[in-house]
Protein backbone atom coordinates (compact mmCIF):
# COMPACT_ATOMS: atom_id res chain seq x y z
CA UNK A 1 0.00 0.00 0.00
CA UNK A 2 2.85 2.39 0.55
CA UNK A 3 4.19 2.24 -2.89
CA UNK A 4 0.85 2.80 -4.33
CA UNK A 5 0.31 6.16 -1.96
CA UNK A 6 3.48 7.07 -3.38
CA UNK A 7 2.35 7.02 -7.13
CA UNK A 8 -0.72 8.30 -5.76
CA UNK A 9 1.09 11.72 -4.28
CA UNK A 10 3.69 12.09 -7.65
CA UNK A 11 0.42 11.70 -9.66
CA UNK A 12 -0.99 14.83 -8.17
CA UNK A 13 2.21 16.46 -7.38
CA UNK A 14 2.38 19.82 -9.81
CA UNK A 15 4.74 19.14 -12.18
CA UNK A 16 8.76 18.88 -11.22
CA UNK A 17 11.87 20.20 -13.19
CA UNK A 18 15.09 18.23 -12.68
CA UNK A 19 16.54 20.20 -15.96
CA UNK A 20 16.14 24.23 -16.51
CA UNK A 21 12.88 24.54 -16.51
CA UNK A 22 13.13 26.49 -19.50
CA UNK A 23 13.60 23.51 -21.80
CA UNK A 24 9.76 22.69 -22.80
CA UNK A 25 7.85 19.62 -23.45
CA UNK A 26 8.41 20.13 -27.30
CA UNK A 27 12.16 20.11 -26.79
CA UNK A 28 12.40 16.55 -25.14
CA UNK A 29 12.72 13.58 -27.27
CA UNK A 30 11.23 10.00 -26.43
CA UNK A 31 14.42 7.21 -26.93
CA UNK A 32 14.24 4.14 -27.44
CA UNK A 33 17.62 2.01 -26.33
CA UNK A 34 15.96 -1.42 -26.17
CA UNK A 35 16.58 -4.73 -27.28
CA UNK A 36 13.59 -4.49 -29.84
CA UNK A 37 14.72 -1.54 -31.52
CA UNK A 38 15.95 -2.70 -34.52
CA UNK A 39 17.93 0.32 -35.67
CA UNK A 40 20.45 -0.44 -32.51
CA UNK A 41 21.42 -3.13 -34.50
CA UNK A 42 24.08 -1.45 -36.27
CA UNK A 43 25.40 1.05 -33.66
CA UNK A 44 27.94 -0.58 -31.09
CA UNK A 45 26.61 0.49 -27.74
CA UNK A 46 29.52 -0.83 -26.20
CA UNK A 47 31.27 2.25 -27.18
CA UNK A 48 30.20 5.42 -25.56
CA UNK A 49 31.32 7.47 -28.76
CA UNK A 50 29.57 5.46 -31.26
CA UNK A 51 25.92 6.15 -28.77
CA UNK A 52 26.41 9.29 -28.02
CA UNK A 53 26.43 10.04 -31.62
CA UNK A 54 23.50 8.16 -32.19
CA UNK A 55 21.56 9.97 -29.34
CA UNK A 56 22.66 13.13 -30.57
CA UNK A 57 21.55 12.21 -34.20
CA UNK A 58 18.32 11.03 -32.84
CA UNK A 59 17.85 14.23 -30.92
CA UNK A 60 19.04 16.81 -33.55
CA UNK A 61 16.47 15.20 -36.21
CA UNK A 62 13.57 15.51 -34.23
CA UNK A 63 14.46 18.93 -33.32
CA UNK A 64 14.76 18.46 -29.61
CA UNK A 65 17.28 19.38 -27.27
CA UNK A 66 17.38 16.03 -24.32
CA UNK A 67 16.52 12.37 -25.09
CA UNK A 68 14.59 10.87 -22.76
CA UNK A 69 13.27 7.71 -21.82
CA UNK A 70 14.66 3.93 -20.43
CA UNK A 71 12.03 2.82 -17.33
CA UNK A 72 11.65 -0.94 -17.30
CA UNK A 73 13.67 -1.00 -20.90
CA UNK A 74 15.62 -3.99 -21.45
CA UNK A 75 18.82 -3.32 -22.78
CA UNK A 76 22.22 -4.43 -24.15
CA UNK A 77 24.05 -1.81 -23.38
CA UNK A 78 25.12 -3.52 -19.81
CA UNK A 79 26.21 -6.69 -21.72
CA UNK A 80 29.46 -5.32 -21.77
CA UNK A 81 30.20 -5.16 -18.35
CA UNK A 82 31.11 -8.18 -15.58
CA UNK A 83 29.09 -5.51 -13.15
CA UNK A 84 25.82 -7.12 -14.70
CA UNK A 85 26.66 -9.52 -17.06
CA UNK A 86 25.44 -13.25 -15.71
CA UNK A 87 25.66 -16.62 -17.63
CA UNK A 88 22.22 -17.14 -16.69
CA UNK A 89 19.49 -14.86 -18.91
CA UNK A 90 16.99 -14.62 -15.44
CA UNK A 91 19.44 -13.24 -13.37
CA UNK A 92 21.65 -10.66 -15.67
CA UNK A 93 20.93 -7.39 -14.80
CA UNK A 94 19.71 -5.87 -18.29
CA UNK A 95 16.53 -4.09 -17.04
CA UNK A 96 16.35 0.00 -16.32
CA UNK A 97 14.90 0.80 -13.66
CA UNK A 98 14.80 4.94 -13.94
CA UNK A 99 14.64 7.81 -16.54
CA UNK A 100 17.64 8.61 -18.11
CA UNK A 101 17.94 12.39 -20.20
CA UNK A 102 20.67 12.40 -22.42
CA UNK A 103 21.74 15.58 -22.53
CA UNK A 104 25.61 17.74 -22.56
CA UNK A 105 28.02 17.30 -19.70
CA UNK A 106 28.19 20.15 -17.30
CA UNK A 107 24.24 20.58 -17.59
CA UNK A 108 22.88 21.79 -14.45
CA UNK A 109 20.91 19.37 -12.34
CA UNK A 110 17.85 21.11 -9.79
CA UNK A 111 16.24 19.35 -7.12
CA UNK A 112 12.62 18.64 -7.93
CA UNK A 113 11.63 19.20 -4.41
CA UNK A 114 12.48 20.49 -1.08
CA UNK A 115 15.16 17.54 -0.12
CA UNK A 116 17.92 16.72 1.72
CA UNK A 117 21.27 14.61 1.16
CA UNK A 118 20.74 11.04 2.57
CA UNK A 119 24.20 9.95 1.21
CA UNK A 120 26.57 10.38 -1.73
CA UNK A 121 29.38 8.12 -3.54
CA UNK A 122 31.53 7.64 -7.01
CA UNK A 123 30.30 4.15 -8.31
CA UNK A 124 33.62 3.28 -10.32
CA UNK A 125 32.85 0.24 -11.42
CA UNK A 126 32.76 -0.36 -15.47
CA UNK A 127 29.43 0.75 -16.55
CA UNK A 128 28.40 1.85 -13.40
CA UNK A 129 26.73 5.32 -12.16
CA UNK A 130 30.20 7.25 -11.30
CA UNK A 131 29.40 9.77 -9.01
CA UNK A 132 25.73 9.45 -7.25
CA UNK A 133 23.80 11.76 -5.19
CA UNK A 134 20.38 10.54 -3.26
CA UNK A 135 18.14 12.85 -2.19
CA UNK A 136 15.67 11.97 0.55
CA UNK A 137 11.97 13.58 0.42
CA UNK A 138 9.11 14.32 2.79
CA UNK A 139 5.45 14.85 0.92
CA UNK A 140 2.44 15.10 3.01
CA UNK A 141 4.21 12.34 5.81
CA UNK A 142 5.11 10.06 2.70
CA UNK A 143 8.96 9.99 2.86
CA UNK A 144 10.93 8.59 -0.71
CA UNK A 145 14.50 9.54 -2.52
CA UNK A 146 15.33 10.46 -5.61
CA UNK A 147 18.66 8.97 -7.18
CA UNK A 148 20.86 11.47 -9.58
CA UNK A 149 23.51 9.52 -11.33
CA UNK A 150 26.68 10.03 -13.66
CA UNK A 151 27.76 13.27 -12.23
CA UNK A 152 30.72 15.25 -12.05
CA UNK A 153 33.05 14.64 -9.83
CA UNK A 154 32.54 18.21 -8.59
CA UNK A 155 28.65 17.52 -7.79
CA UNK A 156 29.73 15.64 -4.93
CA UNK A 157 33.29 17.47 -3.58
CA UNK A 158 31.73 19.46 -1.24
CA UNK A 159 28.66 17.60 -0.52
CA UNK A 160 27.88 17.12 2.95
CA UNK A 161 24.82 14.13 4.16
CA UNK A 162 21.94 16.29 5.61
CA UNK A 163 22.55 19.22 3.75
CA UNK A 164 19.34 20.99 2.66
CA UNK A 165 18.03 22.05 -1.24
CA UNK A 166 15.47 24.03 -2.16
CA UNK A 167 13.09 23.07 -5.01
CA UNK A 168 14.67 24.36 -7.93
CA UNK A 169 18.51 24.89 -6.42
CA UNK A 170 21.35 23.78 -7.86
CA UNK A 171 22.21 20.11 -6.48
CA UNK A 172 25.09 18.81 -8.97
CA UNK A 173 25.94 18.47 -13.09
CA UNK A 174 26.44 15.76 -15.13
CA UNK A 175 29.91 14.38 -15.78
CA UNK A 176 31.24 12.54 -19.07
CA UNK A 177 32.15 9.27 -19.94
CA UNK A 178 36.04 9.75 -18.11
CA UNK A 179 33.61 9.62 -15.08
CA UNK A 180 30.30 9.06 -15.33
CA UNK A 181 31.00 4.93 -15.97
CA UNK A 182 31.71 5.36 -19.93
CA UNK A 183 28.48 6.42 -21.00
CA UNK A 184 27.37 9.46 -23.24
CA UNK A 185 26.42 12.44 -20.59
CA UNK A 186 23.36 11.65 -19.19
CA UNK A 187 21.66 11.80 -15.72
CA UNK A 188 20.00 8.93 -14.69
CA UNK A 189 17.03 9.69 -12.70
CA UNK A 190 15.35 7.22 -10.32
CA UNK A 191 12.78 6.89 -7.37
CA UNK A 192 12.68 4.94 -4.21
CA UNK A 193 10.67 4.07 -1.35
CA UNK A 194 12.60 1.65 -0.05
CA UNK A 195 16.89 2.32 0.18
CA UNK A 196 17.17 -1.35 1.95
CA UNK A 197 19.74 0.02 3.63
CA UNK A 198 22.12 1.54 0.64
CA UNK A 199 23.96 4.77 0.72
CA UNK A 200 25.41 6.41 -2.42
CA UNK A 201 23.98 3.86 -4.49
CA UNK A 202 21.19 1.48 -5.29
CA UNK A 203 20.29 -0.58 -8.47
CA UNK A 204 19.65 1.41 -11.26
CA UNK A 205 19.24 -2.29 -13.27
CA UNK A 206 17.73 -5.04 -12.57
CA UNK A 207 17.13 -8.69 -13.80
CA UNK A 208 14.42 -10.24 -15.13
CA UNK A 209 14.21 -12.66 -11.61
CA UNK A 210 13.69 -9.04 -9.58
CA UNK A 211 11.94 -7.24 -11.80
CA UNK A 212 8.55 -7.52 -9.75
CA UNK A 213 10.06 -5.98 -6.74
CA UNK A 214 11.88 -3.38 -8.26
CA UNK A 215 8.79 -2.28 -10.54
CA UNK A 216 7.24 -1.49 -7.15
CA UNK A 217 9.77 -0.37 -5.36
CA UNK A 218 10.75 2.01 -8.08
CA UNK A 219 7.62 4.16 -9.67
CA UNK A 220 8.12 5.18 -13.49
CA UNK A 221 9.80 9.01 -13.18
CA UNK A 222 7.07 9.90 -16.12
CA UNK A 223 4.24 9.79 -13.12
CA UNK A 224 6.06 13.05 -11.95
CA UNK A 225 8.41 14.94 -13.92
CA UNK A 226 7.73 18.21 -15.90
CA UNK A 227 8.22 17.12 -19.71
CA UNK A 228 4.52 15.38 -19.76
CA UNK A 229 3.02 18.83 -18.69
CA UNK A 230 4.79 21.44 -19.61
Amino acid sequence: MEVLALETLLKNLPACHVLDPSITKQDYVALDLSVTNAALKTVDVSSSETLGAYINTHIKEHHGKVAYGGYLETRNIYSRSTYFKDANPDTERNIHLGLDLWIAADTPIYAPLDAEVHSFQNNTNFGDYGPTILLKHRVKGIDFYTLYGHLSLASIQNLKVGQQFKQGEQIATLGDASVNGDYPPHLHFQIIKNLQGYKGDYPGVCSKLDLEFYAENCPDPLLWLSMNSN
